[in-house]
């Protein structure tokens, strides 16, 4: 009778396990099934580009880098530009010559790597866009500094700039070796001034990651500050299982399954599809600093860190405000590290249709008493009004300041978002421009109406905001912090 009772449990565990097994694959088929249900991959994102700059390419300097990027685009334009068949040659292609897309119809192709130089640098700035970016995400500021007399480079990061497939082989450590000869350049280039980082998204990261390095490292030029806008500190655990569906394709030969988007490419400077290896590789650079936070904190090295002003949205779809201060600015000692966060807007019912609203948790931040950072927020002057005012607090201080901004928010707007924050209202590409110029491409204002699912461009992405309406204020932080006030 034991050995008939001890039978059928085994049996009965061993079809559960059956069960569950053929239960996942069902899963695993029906997830694989949708993914190649998706749009067809095009030449762009089918190119193989050897060209591109990687952490063992032999390279004694920045020259070398940039004469590198010269030979990438020449093998862009063969085996990308060349190739786009017929059906694809629309106008909102950015690989299509002559389209509204078309990089290279603007003054300067903002994709590549730029350098504004001047006599006598008061400074040197660098500037690192982020992930599925291109050097047009910071120009604007990376002009003013310029005009304030900073020496300005804007690195195109590997993998950006010229087609999506430049993303499904890209290593953070390539990355992190392009920002040391970047650092090492401005360097020679401003001698004895002082430079500075200026991150956005990944690029935030980025900067990070050297800061970090160059407590170790006394080969790699001290920085004297890191301005971090949007930066993509701490990413969701869950982005580490994203890598297994790209070894999944690997496996089955299922070239879709390396995408997370497929998209049409139709922004000039920025990808509209994303590699899953893109993800993992910011999944993987934000572990790699928070081990090396750990590391740092042991032996007091942090006390070098450089100075730290960061610009977020309190409602951001890529980096959490929590994030951000969890994985860098809890990790700090008490020092000169400021957070700004720009609330959403507060005016009349805004409130009453948020899916979540982040004033909980920025007013448990704002009130706790041990933060060792300096802890700002741009909100509204009043429910009532749609004038915004900076709220501040110092570290060791109970009492706050409120300082009025002399702005306020736009009509129609009820928060800012991930992406636009760098962006002027008057930006060429994202600002929201009224011109009647149909030679000129302006996703910032876009505004169409009528069925979904009919146009190359989301509906998703024409409601997302382009262009930060507070600027202003973001721009003269960033001259003041970095001492320069032309």
């Amino acid at each position: 009778m034991k050995h008939i009772v001890l039978g059928a449990i085994k049996g009965t565990i061993k079809a559960l396990l059956w069960g569950i097994i053929g239960a996942f694959l069902v899963l695993v088929t029906l997830f694989v099934l949708q993914l190649q249900d998706r749009p067809e991959l095009k030449v762009w994102h089918k190119a193989e580009l050897d060209e591109e700059f990687t952490e063992d390419s032999p390279l004694q300097d920045f020259e070398g880098y940039l004469r590198l990027e010269e030979e990438l685009f020449r093998q862009l334009g063969e085996r990308v530009l060349d190739g786009v068949p017929q059906e694809d040659r629309g106008l909102l292609n950015r690989y299509h010559r002559g389209s509204l897309s078309d990089p290279e119809s603007w003054l300067r192709n903002w994709n590549r790597t730029f350098e504004l130089s001047v006599d006598t640098p008061g400074a040197g700035v660098l500037l690192l866009h982020g992930m599925s970016d291109s050097p047009y995400s910071l120009h604007s500021i990376g002009q003013r500094l310029h005009e304030a007399g900073a020496w300005v480079v804007g690195l195109r990061i590997p993998g950006h700039g010229t087609a999506p497939s430049g993303l499904i082989n890209v290593r953070w450590e390539d990355m992190a070796a392009a920002v040391r000869l970047a650092v090492h350049h401005l360097r020679g280039r401003v001698r004895d001034k002082p430079i500075y980082l200026i991150g956005y998204s990944n690029g935030g990261a980025l900067a990070v990651h050297y800061a970090l390095s160059s407590l170790e490292d006394t080969t790699l030029p001290e920085i004297s500050g890191m301005v971090l806008i949007s930066p993509a500190i701490g990413v969701a655990r869950v982005a580490a299982l994203a890598v297994w569906q790209s070894r999944l394709g690997n496996l089955l030969g299922l070239d879709k399954l390396q995408w997370n988007d497929i998209r049409p490419e139709y922004d000039p400077f920025k990808y509209g599809s994303f590699a899953v290896n893109a993800g993992d590789q910011v999944y993987r650079l934000t572990g790699e600093i928070e081990g090396r936070f750990r590391a740092l904190g042991k032996s007091g090295k942090l006390n070098r860190f450089p100075p730290v002003l960061a610009f977020l949205s309190a409602v951001d779809a890529t980096v959490s405000t929590r994030a951000v201060v969890q994985g860098l600015f809890r990790q700090l000692p008490e020092g000169p590290y400021e957070l700004v966060v720009f609330d959403i807007n507060r005016l009349g019912e805004t409130e009453r249709v948020l899916t979540h609203d982040p004033k909980k948790d920025l007013d448990t931040l704002f009130n706790d008493a041990g933060l060792p950072f300096t802890f700002s927020i741009v909100t509204n002057a009043g429910g009532d009004s749609r004038d915004v005012i900076l709220r501040r607090k110092k570290p060791g201080s109970q009492d706050a300041t409120e300082v009025p901004l002399g702005m306020e928010w736009p009509r129609g707007l009820y928060s800012l978002s991930h992406v636009a924050l760098p962006f002027p209202v008057n930006d060429q590409l994202y600002g929201m421009n009224d011109s009647t110029d149909r030679l000129k491409l302006r996703l910032g204002s876009m505004d169409f109406r009528g069925e979904r699912g009919v146009l190359q461009i989301p509906a998703s992405e024409m409601l997302r905001l382009r262009w930060n309406p507070f600027y202003p204020y973001l721009e003269q932080r960033v001259l003041e912090f970095v001492r320069l006030s032309g």
